[in-house]
């Protein structure tokens, strides 16, 4: 099925993006996950590779392609790699498909050159201490005040959030409309009243930074409304599904690392005079993992290449939102039977298992929680 959904050009692109994460991720990523963040510098070495704004126009820096499948490439190079870091996927998967969707032609002027070359970082910022998938509970507010907004709220749990230079604030227009009084306000860095929080400690993901994010009377011109007034909600489910597939791929790669990694220890590894590859236990975990991981790949494929036949329809729903569920809790499965295999030296931060098991923890968690993906399938089931 891989074969029939990708050509010679994706894989060319396969490899060109293995090899910059080699190069240019891979030797670094231990120190930034000691850190808590990326060196910034990655960002503009990505935008130079090309792996930046891949949907954009030419004209903008970008890559001028709508081609989702050359996104999940990105996705699961780079967990297969073990790393997550650098936040490209969040950057091309859900930040540039809101922007794409909805900023007027000033505003791509103005932002999109800067965001391709990674001189721009940007985030999104949805999520709150009392309202995470549910956003017709969003308590930041944004009041008309003439030529601007007033925006006053608080934000959690956002990636890139320490290092972005715009932020998509999701915050209510309209007090009394419910999901029809939701709106995207793009903030910038140095805007008075906007401040960074902590960065916050997870048990995961080290390297990427994830931040508090605290307005407070923050004056954001009309000319930084995403979409127009009160659609913040409507384009927000219009690209949903990038985001879930987005995580099916990333879930995929830590799973095919976790299965490398396992089926090399097995075979080095030796008890009661034999590699502990030969013992049926064992190979009984390995079986179980590479099926599921193989059931995963094809799920997400499958999504990935209706999403690049801009399918946006029930279907493409339900599956990309199988694909996110069975995915990330494969990723899950994988990684426990990885430490298992590991034993004790998989409890150790000094052999690589020991990450995936914590990375792999949150693809259950964000872009909504497997509950959700659970209600979502139900839902497109009953129909």
């Amino acid at each position: 099925m891989a074969r029939a959904i990708f050509d010679q050009e994706h894989e060319a692109f396969r490899e060109a993006v293995g090899t910059f994460l080699d190069k240019e991720v891979v030797p670094f990523h231990d120190q930034w996950e000691r850190d808590g963040i990326v060196d910034r510098e990655v960002w503009t070495k990505a935008g130079a590779q090309g792996l930046l704004g891949l949907q954009l126009d030419e004209a903008y820096g970008g890559g001028g392609t709508p081609d989702f499948r050359y996104n999940v490439v990105i996705g699961e190079e780079l967990t297969r790699r073990g790393v997550y870091g650098p936040a490209f996927t969040l950057f091309n998967d859900m930040i540039v498909p809101y922007l794409a969707a909805s900023a007027s032609e000033e505003q791509r002027q103005r932002w999109f050159p800067g965001l391709c070359s990674g001189e721009t970082i940007a985030a999104i910022a949805m999520s709150e201490p009392g309202a995470g998938s549910d956003l017709q509970g969003i308590r930041t507010s944004a009041v008309d005040a003439g030529d601007h907004y007033v925006l006053n709220g608080q934000k959690t749990f956002i990636s890139n959030g320490i290092l972005a230079d715009l932020v998509v604030v999701v915050a209510r227009t309209d007090p009394d409309a419910g999901h029809q009084g939701i709106s995207l306000l793009v903030v910038e860095r140095g805007m008075e009243g906007f401040e960074r929080g902590r960065n916050l400690e997870k048990i995961g993901q080290h390297a990427q930074d994830t931040a508090e994010l605290f307005f407070a009377d923050v004056r954001v011109p009309k000319a930084n409304l995403l979409g127009g007034l009160n659609r913040g909600f409507e384009i927000a489910r219009a690209v949903v599904e990038s985001g879930r597939i987005d995580i099916a791929a990333q879930a995929v790669g830590i799973a095919q690392a976790c299965l490398d990694k396992s089926v090399a220890h097995a075979k080095e590894r030796r008890q009661f005079g034999r590699p502990i590859a030969e013992f049926e236990a064992i190979q009984w975990m390995l079986a179980d993992m590479s099926t599921e991981i193989e059931a995963s790949r094809l799920l997400m494929y499958r999504a990935a290449a209706r999403r690049a036949r801009h399918q946006h329809d029930a279907p493409l729903t339900l599956q990309s939102s199988m694909a996110k569920l069975y995915a990330s809790e494969a990723a899950n499965r994988a990684a426990y039977s990885a430490v298992q295999v590991f034993g004790g030296h998989g409890y150790l931060q000094e052999f690589p298992v020991e990450r995936y098991f914590r990375d792999a923890r949150a693809m259950t968690l964000y872009e909504e929680t497997s509950e959700i993906e659970r209600l979502v399938i139900e839902h497109e089931l009953a129909k």
